[in-house]
């Protein structure tokens, strides 16, 4: 495993920790190596030792650590500039040497841990010096971090440009949230258990709500965030790769491709906002001054280092959409995603529908809540489901009633970085877990007239919501027009 961008943060946080993890479950091959590629001119030794440190601190790594030397055994460093040749002609003369140290076949994982902007120019030198070529049974892999472009135009290019050197088979576009047990699970729980998908389509359910929920600012990536923006860095991966999960259909197999040609159809059938459409059914927010959880003051976003003092970026995004399938027509899917809200959560919410309310006529019940399921995603993975109940008494009163599973009291807690499974499933070669070229475009195109308007249309009152609150209260509105409102965690 080639890791291009060994000394970023990326690598510190989580891959070396997932690598640790990993070894920890015996789930590495014995002829596994690592080799760390950044401009910084370490020698072997200093890595070595930086990547120690490393595991102590974002690991937890004792200080005597068989499974950490296991790793640096096999861990090697090469300094340089990722668009000078010679660096590569240097790893091809590196990785023929593991091969031979280490028996790993030729079989090599590139892991572009860069920024976004190097990743074309890379793996073009890595096709200039053959080190992707696949030839007499070895296989090379090319691992690509998001953003995956910045809008429809620049994420056709970037498929483009990976598809002159590399075949699809080859390219692993990640996307870390689908790492998370409980996405995973969307499919599990939907086509192993006879009692859901029979009522998961529009007969039964009103609607759907995705919300994604930070209580951290931008931190220190102001300066990416500005190009970026809540909508450009949530909605065409991380969300959209969750209403693809929950509404698609039954593959026929989990095969990686039968999954993601279900996900890929979903995307395609979503209905592309209007000009107009985006006027009512997309909402933008930006964060002022607030406290979270009784901390602060918390700047405004305009105050964050980075971010220039009248800034028009979108830290906050409610939408409405809908699909145009046979299953979900007249179902709408709300999603929201912002930073310094009141609490860290992701969730997805499934409203079914009401009861007939006719049999309560004459008791004192007044209405009938709907039925909720709840997939919580962070930070406490798990499942919760709503249904009504009669409270204790002589007359009769329906209550509202939460039946929940969480995974740590069930299956006990491991330390994870969210990347294990991706990782485990990038060296079996399973793509079930990650992005399509064609999917990628997809949600790009669901996206791209949101885009086109907002950047038409400069927003009117940013800052609109306080840092440490829910959102902007047209958030509230989108829903409310509708008769419904927002599930809150």
């Amino acid at each position: 495993m080639v890791v291009l961008g060994a000394s970023g943060d990326l690598t510190k946080r989580k891959l070396l920790p997932t690598l640790y993890n990993l070894a920890k479950k015996a789930l590495l091959p014995k002829e596994f190596a690592l080799v760390g590629v950044a401009i910084e001119s370490y020698s072997e030794e200093e890595f070595r030792s930086k990547v120690r440190s490393y595991l102590r601190e974002f690991a937890d790594a004792p200080e005597d650590c068989p499974f950490c030397d296991w790793l640096l055994g096999r861990l090697y460093y090469l300094p340089g500039d990722f668009r000078n040749p010679a660096v590569y002609e240097s790893m091809k003369g590196l990785l023929a040497r593991i091969d031979a140290k280490h028996g790993t076949g030729g079989n090599y994982i590139y892991y572009l841990a860069t920024v976004p902007n190097l990743v074309p120019e890379i793996i073009t030198r890595l096709g200039e010096g053959g080190l992707v070529l696949q030839d007499g049974g070895q296989w090379r892999r090319v691992v690509v971090e998001k953003p995956f472009g910045h809008d429809l135009a620049s994420a056709r290019d970037l498929n483009r440009q990976l598809a002159k050197v590399l075949a699809e088979n080859q390219i692993y576009r990640i996307d870390h949230y689908l790492g998370k047990e409980t996405v995973q699970n969307i499919l599990v729980f939907r086509f192993s258990n006879g009692i859901f998908e029979p009522i998961w389509n529009r007969r039964y359910i009103d609607h759907v709500q995705i919300t994604v929920a930070e209580t951290l600012g931008v931190e220190q990536r102001g300066a990416y965030y500005e190009q970026a923006g809540a909508l450009r860095d949530m909605v065409p991966n991380h969300i959209l790769q969750l209403v693809t999960l929950t509404a698609m259909e039954p593959p026929i197999s989990f095969d990686a491709d039968a999954v993601r040609d279900e996900q890929s159809k979903i995307l395609h059938a979503m209905q592309l906002l209007t000009p107009e459409d985006v006027l009512v059914r997309a909402v933008r927010g930006q964060y002022g001054a607030g406290e979270i959880e009784g901390v602060g003051p918390v700047p405004a976003y305009r105050s964050e280092p980075g971010v220039a003092p009248d800034s028009r970026t979108d830290t906050f995004v409610a939408l409405k959409l809908s699909i145009d399938n046979w299953r979900w027509a007249d179902v709408p899917f709300y999603m929201r995603t912002g930073k310094r809200l009141s609490r860290r959560v992701t969730q997805i919410a499934i409203q079914f529908r009401r009861a007939p309310f006719i049999l309560f006529r004459d008791t004192p019940v007044e209405r009938l809540a709907p039925n909720l399921l709840v997939l919580h995603i962070q930070p406490d993975e798990g499942i919760s489901l709503r249904f009504g109940a009669k409270a204790p008494g002589p007359q009769v009163h329906v209550g509202a009633v939460d039946m929940s599973f969480e995974y740590a009291d069930y299956f006990g807690k491991e330390p994870s970085t969210g990347y294990e499974r991706l990782l485990y499933d990038l060296m079996i070669g399973d793509q079930t877990l990650f992005r399509r070229a064609d999917m990628v475009e997809a949600g790009w195109a669901v996206v791209q007239p949101i885009v086109d308007v907002w950047s038409a249309l400069p927003p009117r009152s940013f800052p609109d919501y306080r840092a440490g609150s829910g959102g902007p209260k047209e958030a509230d509105e989108l829903m409310e027009r509708d008769h419904r409102r927002w599930n809150t965690p």
